[in-house]
């Protein structure tokens, strides 16, 4: 007896078809699920139940996008290394029958992209991404957003509210994102953080979801980062 329990009989959270669950179990499986919902909180990633947002890097934005350039090029760094780890990718376009498609810097073609969506709304949560996230996106449910893109305080600031008030643990790959001015880009990101995302790197991220030297795809990702990432202006 265990507190009035008989350690080895199955308990009500037992599944039938499994063996005898005892308290010390149950208590331990609860403890390590707290562990790592606390850990995802905190901002550890886990390419299982991580998914990257990309939002509307569009053509006839070019001329406008404060540092367009730099943040395509290190958005383009991002998606390969989100492809080599198998997060999958959304893809959001704003209206491009008037601002044009993804720049083709970004080479869409050659990397597998989970769903690719038109939009009006500044949101990227359409009802298509919606229903994305809570079915198909994640094999292990959907509980971490790398988000970048255009602009920071617009599309990608509305973006990152809705994932949170889903629930959702938010990284912003500041690197990888930029406004038509660089005060509404930093402003931007110091709001995102006040507000509980983790206002990241592409590099961070993709260390994060490797997590181990001893991870497979290590050696790829190691090639993919020698080079460092544009410098984007980032506030200090």
């Amino acid at each position: 007896m265990y507190n009035g329990l008989s350690v080895g009989v199955a308990y009500p959270w037992s599944s039938l078809d499994s063996k005898p669950e005892t308290r010390q179990d149950y208590i331990r499986k609860k403890g390590l699920l707290a562990m790592d919902c606390r850990r995802t909180q905190l901002g550890q990633l886990n390419s299982a139940n991580t998914a990257l947002f990309v939002c509307d890097i569009q053509e006839k934005f070019r001329p406008a996008i404060w540092n367009f350039k730099a943040v395509v090029s290190n958005t383009k760094k991002l998606l390969s290394g989100c492809s080599i780890l198998s997060v999958p990718v959304v893809v959001t376009e704003q209206y491009p029958k008037g601002l044009g498609v993804t720049v083709a810097e970004l080479d869409l073609e050659s990397i597998p992209i989970a769903l690719k969506v038109e939009k009006t709304q500044f949101n990227m949560v359409t009802p298509a991404v919606e229903e994305a996230m809570i079915s198909t996106l994640c094999k292990d449910g959907l509980s971490s957003v790398v988000i970048c893109g255009i602009e920071t305080h617009v599309c990608v600031e509305q973006t990152a509210i809705d994932l949170l008030a889903r629930g959702i643990s938010v990284h912003v790959a500041a690197d990888c994102c930029t406004s038509r001015t660089n005060q509404d880009r930093n402003l931007a990101l110091q709001r995102l953080s006040k507000i509980g995302c983790h206002v990241t790197t592409c590099e961070t991220v993709l260390f994060k979801l490797l997590g181990d030297k001893q991870h497979a795809k290590f050696q790829e990702i190691s090639k993919l980062v020698r080079e460092p990432c544009k410098d984007v202006g980032l506030f200090v």
